[in-house]
């Protein structure tokens, strides 16, 4: 993923159009610009997801095939329709472990948060900005995700949609914080990358991209349920084909946003 244009900080004294936390709105407008003239962002975050969806659907034999030999609620279902809780986690995860942290460092690299610390611009904005930006990316990847697959595949109408938006915005929280963690400290753009994909393929395997839903090892899905993304991924599941409340997955993905955020926060700095 190439490394993100950098918003120029204004000279010293100078004054700007909308200054202080009134400017954000114009502040996160440019981010918005930069970020979509990066190739590799947009399609990493917006695209990929819908590509791998298609991908799945398409290459792997027998996936478009009503599944005929499984238990309630997976009979009758075409095997890609399991991997749609697994496409919404990774809209997630990538844009929490591949993107999110390697702007921020790139921003403490180049001096950006310490030069907006001279002018009237907060850098808290900056962070609020590229926040706000990150969430709309998010949710955007997946809402296409699910229209295009459900164009493609006649996919499933969810069985429970308040349990699936609730687990996925919780995820959203959970590796959020989780990339918000990494951002924190991370000193380059390098360095935030390499940290996002070593945990970013892990938490994939064990939110089920290689194996999904029931096809699962029961260990393997206890594990995954303890990690953020796991949880997440097992939640939109129930949510998706079952009539439950996936309580604990709920209960894991909070506790480690209540663990991560301020953490997070805490540990932030800004050069």
């Amino acid at each position: 993923m190439t490394t993100p244009t950098t918003t120029r900080a204004p000279a010293r004294g100078r004054r700007i159009a909308g200054t202080g936390w009134h400017g954000l709105r114009t502040l996160t407008l440019t981010e918005a610009r930069l970020l979509l003239r990066d190739p590799g962002t947009v399609f990493f975050a917006l695209l990929f997801p819908t590509v791998l969806l298609v991908g799945v659907g398409f290459a792997m034999p027998g996936m478009r095939d009503v599944v005929s030999d499984a238990p309630p609620p997976w009979e009758g279902l075409t095997a890609v329709a399991f991997y749609v809780p697994v496409v919404l986690a990774t809209a997630v995860a990538t844009v929490a472990l591949t993107t999110m942290p390697v702007y921020f460092a790139t921003f403490r690299e180049k001096g950006v948060l310490r030069r907006l610390s001279t002018t009237p611009m907060k850098p808290q904005g900056l962070i609020g900005a590229h926040l706000f930006i990150n969430l709309v990316a998010v949710v955007a990847a997946a809402l296409l995700a699910v229209l295009v697959g459900s164009l493609v595949f006649d996919l499933a109408t969810p069985v429970n949609l308040v349990v699936v938006v609730a687990a996925f915005l919780l995820g959203v929280l959970a590796m959020f914080s989780l990339g918000m963690l990494i951002a924190s400290r991370a000193d380059r753009a390098s360095t935030a990358s390499a940290i996002g994909m070593t945990l970013y393929f892990p938490m994939l395997f064990l939110a089920g991209l290689w194996t999904p839903g029931p096809l699962m090892p029961e260990v393997l899905r206890t594990i995954g349920g303890y990690t953020p993304l796991g949880a997440a991924a097992q939640a939109m599941t129930t949510g998706w084909f079952g009539d439950g409340v996936p309580a604990s997955q709920l209960v894991v993905m909070a506790v480690w946003t209540v663990v991560l955020l301020p953490l997070a926060a805490r540990l932030f700095r800004w050069s």
